[in-house]
């Protein structure tokens, strides 16, 4: 149902590695020469998310689905937020009244009470990808809103009185090399401090967060490099058999992330959409090769390591130095 192709995103392009707010102005400010509005991205991978979400769920929800201290009002405004915006951004197939979300691609309804966050009257009708969610049972208003939409999805709290913030929850199936649980109930600088080079972005928390919560919207993006193709690469799954040591079997993991303040409730939401492109369909120039070598290169050992290249850098390098100077 849903029918566009991915949006293809190049965010190594400027030939350097950094770990920083990145923000764009969602809207106001172009992304590669273009202006998005859009929170959630739909496209014709829509099922192969669903899946991959729904086989996450099955092994263990609860080390990607965590709840600290969510207060109803950051609750309500975030849960309303979500099912709207996921509506208008499907094009009609979801669909939203205020109270019941309903999608036509996966066959279900569902009542949200958003103040208690609860799920209720969940019913099911034949639909395109209905045996995708057939044996999801979601346990609440988020976990039913997160497995409509491609995106995972967090939210941010910020106390009236002190002005600490904290993740009050996280609904993350599809993390990569990072566990959801070691994040829930931390501030952003515990939140980032495990990511390699993040101490100057962890300088500016305090204003970073106040601009996410007070302003915005906000669009950032984050990458890497890898040779697997699957969206989840939760820590305590096995390590993935049959791996290939070609670069040219390879992937670039981007991120695309939105922030949503909500400065009434003290809070706002995240949101992550994996993009996973092969290298040699991505790479289709000289100057492309080239970027994604010299980004590689600004990469600390620390860096490498987080990102699971330590490894395979030199192989990769080589083989992205070769297409720069020969092409694809």
């Amino acid at each position: 149902m849903f029918s566009a192709a991915p949006t293809v995103y190049h965010p190594y392009l400027n030939g350097a590695y950094t770990v920083s707010a990145g923000l764009y102005r969602l809207g106001v400010q172009p992304i590669e020469g273009r202006l998005e509005h859009h929170t959630f991205a739909f496209d014709r991978t829509y099922p192969q998310y669903i899946v991959a979400k729904a086989a996450a769920r099955t092994r263990a929800l609860h080390e990607s689905y965590a709840l600290a201290g969510l207060h109803p009002g950051l609750r309500e405004r975030a849960l309303d937020f979500i099912a709207r915006t996921a509506a208008h951004d499907s094009g009609g197939i979801l669909t939203w009244d205020g109270q019941t979300l309903g999608n036509d691609a996966l066959g279900w309804a569902g009542t949200l009470e958003l103040r208690r966050g609860a799920l209720e009257n969940l019913r099911r009708f034949p639909a395109p990808h209905a045996k995708l969610v057939s044996e999801v049972m979601p346990i609440d208003a988020l976990d039913f809103l997160a497995m409509n939409v491609q995106e995972d999805l967090s939210i941010l709290a910020v106390d009236a009185q002190t002005g600490t913030d904290f993740l009050a929850a996280i609904h993350v199936l599809l993390p990569e090399r990072w566990n959801p649980l070691d994040k829930i109930g931390r501030d952003f600088a515990a939140v980032h401090a495990p990511v390699a080079g993040s101490g100057p972005m962890i300088a500016t928390a305090p204003r970073l967060v106040k601009a996410v919560v007070e302003h915005g919207p906000f669009a950032r993006f984050v990458w890497g490099v890898t040779p697997s193709g699957k969206l989840d690469h939760h820590p305590n799954l096995p390590l993935e058999p049959g791996l290939s040591d070609d670069p040219a079997q390879f992937f670039l993991r981007a991120e695309r992330q939105t922030l949503h303040g909500f400065a009434a409730q003290h809070g706002a939401l995240f949101t992550i959409r994996t993009y996973l492109y092969p290298l040699y369909e991505l790479l289709d120039t000289t100057a492309r090769s080239a970027a994604l070598a010299a980004g590689l290169r600004t990469m600390t050992p620390a860096q490498l390591e987080y990102k699971g290249l330590s490894r395979s850098g030199a192989a990769l390098l080589d083989w992205l130095d070769r297409r720069a100077r020969v092409g694809a």
